[in-house]
């Protein structure tokens, strides 16, 4: 009889783990409190447009990447999905004069050589950091001591290529962006810089996201987070596994120090295993005391949220003419709480089908901060609805100025806060990812609590920054750590 394994969340993390425990012989039974599966990877409907909530673009999505073979693996990817990958990346709107950053580095020196020749030296500099980092991808690796039917090790290319990423990333740390922004006499490159980094990140995660679109990485799939969510799904379901939406897992059942199931309303599911992929931030519920871990509270230590506010409209107007992603300054700041910005960022899916009908276009802007208490306080006082109005009217008179075509054309306004994802998703202050500051390390923290058996723990809070292919891996991982626990074999990805 095959062990009875029970995966707490329906979203990416959790999915991949039923996938994996289901491939390698597991009864494998998700609990998703939210009507609809994917977690944070999501969109929705509003007045005949789809709002893109949650995928902007996509590490594995390059056939040749290590983790593309795991994306397809889970359903998530194959070969009738388009992936977009628009040429420039972004465009930053400088006074009419468009700053490209291309996914093609090549291009993109020899555009911003073309538009600040004085500036050479430093985008020659800037264009090579990105070159340093663009062979870094993902790696997709086995764990210690896991019996699996294809041993996934670290490649020594791999090993070669992060010397450089090393070097680069102790040098620039110590640099603020605003130094470093500085470097560069053109008006237009900076304020580029500027509208696509924050100040405590630093200018590193750009040299490290250019460097994932020039190896031919981070597409778009086409009708993004809805359909993407949808195939894996079915993958599951088509191998068996049981997805219960609308069931909140309550608390995990432990006797004598292991796991032997899951409470559910009024249910009392029984398992073997137990895989918690809710926001590790936020799991003290499910256990009538939080499980001790040196890994567990050294997390909760530097963990800092990384949320967004969505300001998304739905455009009578055909906006294919713009870029896939336009920044611009805008010439009346906006403020949240705290949180003051001075651009604005504008994806605009304008060319995909899924988001709106012919002629006319979905848009999200974006509007990255820590603006969770300045929300609490907004839903306190019952000026919820009002705020999210008010940002709404702000964003559409600025992005006005900048496309004039779509003065009088918004048909559809909708607002999504931190208190939305922690509404619907259960994250943590509805953050996204974890906040990397130059002074963070880069670590993976363990799937398993010594002490604790039969219980496992997956997110994408585990590998920080995080995102979906943290997602992703650390399903994979948990599982691998179930198979060496019970004497399985994994069955990998081919």
């Amino acid at each position: 009889m095959s062990k009875k394994v029970i995966v707490i969340g329906g979203g990416i993390a959790g999915l991949s783990a039923g996938i994996y425990a289901r491939k390698s012989g597991f009864d494998v039974t998700i609990l998703e409190s939210h009507s609809r599966a994917g977690g944070n990877c999501t969109s929705w409907e509003r007045g005949g447009y789809l709002f893109e909530g949650g995928m902007h673009w996509l590490s594995g999505s390059g056939k040749d990447e290590d983790l593309h073979k795991s994306w397809r693996y889970v359903g998530a990817l194959d070969d009738s999905v388009g992936i977009q990958t628009a040429e420039p990346f972004f465009e930053y709107n400088h006074m009419g004069v468009p700053v490209r950053a291309y996914r093609n580095v090549d291009a993109m020196e020899k555009h911003l050589i073309e538009l600040s020749p004085r500036d050479e030296k430093e985008i020659r500099g800037l264009c090579s950091n990105v070159r340093k980092v663009q062979n870094l991808a993902m790696p997709v690796t086995d764990i210690l001591g896991v019996k699996a039917t294809k041993k996934r090790r670290m490649p020594v290319s791999l090993l070669f290529s992060a010397m450089p990423a090393f070097f680069l990333m102790r040098k620039f740390s110590k640099i603020p962006r605003d130094a470093y922004i500085k470097r560069f006499n053109h008006e237009g490159i900076r304020n580029m810089l500027r509208s696509c980094t924050e100040d405590k990140t630093g200018i590193v995660p750009f040299f490290f996201t250019m460097g994932i679109l020039a190896r031919g990485d981070g597409g778009f799939p086409e009708g993004g987070s809805l359909p993407f969510v949808e195939r894996i799904v079915r993958t599951f379901r088509s191998l068996g596994g049981e997805l219960l939406l609308g069931t909140r897992a309550d608390r995990v059942v432990i006797e004598d120090g292991k796991a032997t199931g899951v409470v559910a309303g009024e249910r009392i599911l029984d398992a073997d295993a137990v895989i918690v992929t809710t926001d590790t931030m936020a799991v003290g519920n499910l256990f009538d005391a939080l499980p001790e871990a040196d890994w567990l509270g050294e997390m909760r230590g530097v963990c800092e949220p990384s949320m967004v506010t969505f300001v998304s409209l739905g455009i009578n107007a055909d906006l294919k003419n713009y870029p896939q992603v336009l920044t611009f300054k805008i010439k009346r700041p906006i403020s949240i709480g705290t949180q003051t910005y001075e651009y604005l960022s504008v994806n605009n899916y304008a060319a995909d089908p899924a988001y709106s009908a012919e002629g006319k276009t979905a848009v999200t802007v974006m509007l990255s901060g820590d603006t969770y208490d300045f929300w609490i306080k907004a839903r306190e006082e019952n000026r919820y609805g009002e705020e999210k109005q008010k940002l709404a009217d702000e964003v559409e008179r600025e992005l006005a100025e900048q496309m004039p075509e779509i003065a009088g054309k918004i048909e559809v306004s909708d607002v999504a806060t931190p208190l939305t994802y922690e509404r619907y998703c259960g994250t943590w202050k509805g953050s996204f990812m974890t906040e990397m500051t130059p002074s963070m390390k880069m670590k993976t923290y363990p799937a398993v609590v010594k002490g604790l058996s039969g219980v496992y723990f997956a997110g994408h809070r585990l590998m920080p920054p995080g995102g979906l292919p943290a997602a992703l891996m650390t399903g994979r991982a948990a599982v691998q750590y179930l198979c060496r626990d019970t004497g399985e074999v994994f069955v990998s990805e081919n």
